[in-house]
């Protein structure tokens, strides 16, 4: 029996921060223009790194992390690699030539000595096609289904190879931002729990909306976002587990902020707590929130 959620999380922490210009064009969450020095960026990224990390070891969930490198500036970002129950692993091709970079050879011989690596398809940079890992693909493990949203990190051909090759079923549908371009990321606007998906349908092009609508009332209980609170991350979001196999979701707190009383309340009738910690210089300078610093290790 598959499980959605893990009590194992994987994270990096960050040598080096800063806003990284090989990922702007794609990412419309992300500040280009720095408004302090870049060593004073870094340190402050590194204390939000420490700050949510520790949010989440003190409900006992567990978190293993390696040191990031001075040459990746989204290193604070693992997510170029999926692990599965089966304890396989696979590695996948990365947009930016400096995120491609991330894929350290200790990194992946760490991950190794658990999982078997069964599939890499980095060779795909070299053809400019894109499928970034768990930000591209938001997995329905239990029930075995890929969302994704089309976007130049995300190629809906490689994707529809991905999952017949995986044996997944695939909702693909196509997105709008408020910049009126495709969202670069699909963990940007939706994520998947045992109980309860969340979701943004507001950004999902007209033509696809009830299809995937359809979908997530399928198997789960739905809490419908605004695009105003995927703005705020509201939709980057991921589930956990504890040692006691209580459910939590993790988000920052911008993305707590900015979710009104009654979607908590929803919540927290699937979660025995939100969890949320602070990452405002990650947010700003890197585009992406608490989900995009995760991954699980199953």
């Amino acid at each position: 029996m598959h499980q959605q959620s893990t009590s194992h999380l994987f994270m990096i922490e960050p040598v080096e921060f800063y806003s990284n210009e090989q990922t702007a064009y794609t990412n419309h969450y992300q500040k280009t223009v720095l408004d302090e020095a870049a060593d004073k960026i870094s340190e402050k990224a590194l204390a939000e790194f420490h700050g949510l990390k520790n949010a989440i070891e003190k409900r006992g969930i567990r978190v293993t992390s390696l040191l990031g490198s001075s040459d990746c500036p989204d290193h604070v970002f693992p997510n170029w690699f999926i692990t599965f129950d089966d304890k396989t692993m696979q590695i996948f091709s990365m947009m930016a030539p400096n995120r491609r970079e991330e894929k350290k050879s200790h990194m992946i011989q760490y991950l190794t000595e658990t999982y078997e690596l069964t599939d890499d398809i980095s060779h795909l940079e070299e053809k400019e096609i894109f499928l970034e890992s768990t930000s591209s693909m938001v997995f329905d493990r239990v029930n075995r289904i890929v969302y994704g949203g089309i976007s130049p990190r995300t190629n809906a051909v490689q994707l529809i190879i991905w999952c017949r090759n995986n044996n997944y079923d695939l909702v693909l549908f196509e997105t709008e931002s408020h910049k009126g371009s495709p969202i670069y990321h699909t963990d940007v606007l939706m994520y998947v729990g045992t109980d309860i998906i969340g979701i943004c349908l507001d950004v999902i092009k007209p033509e696809h909306r009830e299809f995937v609508r359809e979908k997530v009332n399928q198997y789960h209980d739905v809490l419908e976002l605004s695009a105003e609170q995927i703005q705020d991350f509201c939709g980057n979001a991921i589930e956990a587990k504890n040692d006691k196999n209580e459910l939590f979701l993790i988000i920052s707190t911008r993305a707590y902020e900015a979710l009104n009383q009654n979607q908590i309340k929803k919540l927290l009738e699937s979660y025995k707590e939100i969890i949320h910690s602070d990452i405002p210089t990650i947010e700003k300078y890197g585009g992406g929130s608490a989900r995009c610093m995760l991954t699980e290790l199953f």
